[in-house]
């Protein structure tokens, strides 16, 4: 399976010349990313994770494009772009799907907390082919199973360093790569991936960053 990060939390999976797409948001360079791709999964509402105008946009361009979303994104889109509502699938936390040629399996259900004062909203979190983990916007850790590559989100208005190397300990896949990374600058992203390279070696993760179009087999 071959792995492209786009900025941020967007990531492209391809497999036997099929394409699946994870969080295309507005910081990300969505377009391109869903460029051929058969199949998107959004973690949840923010617009740093799902960029509406390039999704509805694809869904006109492609026929057989289809998106799997929790409940609130799947209705917002279909009232978004309803000539494809029907190829608008609602994900619900311990389910199992196929999107694209790859086997999904959803886990988590809830947003991190941000503040008490700011709504919690729906968050799923992805596991692709038993291999690749994308927690959109959780530290949610997948139960029953080992993950082989885990999508770490570095930092955000919902988290601390402290509980991102305890996520990448707590989950142990062999390799694993940034994500939600677009709010930190070169300095810090420096301060944060050392810690996380550094504590989870002692674990058995090799942490790699991986720029923005860079290419990995996973």
């Amino acid at each position: 399976m071959r792995l492209i990060k786009y900025s941020h939390a967007c990531v492209r999976l391809e497999k036997d010349g099929r394409v699946l797409v994870l969080d295309p948001g507005t910081f990300s360079e969505a377009t391109e990313a869903l460029a051929g791709a058969e199949a998107v999964l959004i973690t949840h509402e923010h617009a740093d994770h799902l960029d509406v105008a390039a999704v509805t946009e694809a869904l006109a361009a492609s026929a057989g494009l289809e998106v799997h979303a929790p409940a609130g994104v799947a209705e917002s889109l279909r009232a978004a772009a309803p000539g494809a509502a029907i190829r608008i699938q609602t994900v619900t936390p311990g389910s199992t799907f196929d999107a694209a040629g790859f086997s999904i399996r959803s886990f988590g259900g809830q947003h991190a907390l941000i503040h008490p004062q700011i709504p919690v909203v729906a968050n799923i979190g992805y596991l692709v082919d038993d291999n690749v983990y994308h927690p959109g916007d959780s530290f949610i850790i997948p139960d029953g199973i080992s993950v082989k590559t885990l999508l770490v989100p570095l930092h955000a208005p919902w988290s601390k360093m402290s509980e991102v190397v305890d996520f990448v300990i707590g989950v142990r896949a062999p390799q694993a790569f940034q994500i939600h990374d677009a709010l930190l600058n070169p300095n810090g992203l420096k301060i944060v991936e050392s810690q996380v390279e550094r504590l989870g070696a002692k674990y058995g993760v090799a942490y790699r960053h991986l720029a923005a179009g860079e290419a990995v087999e996973v």
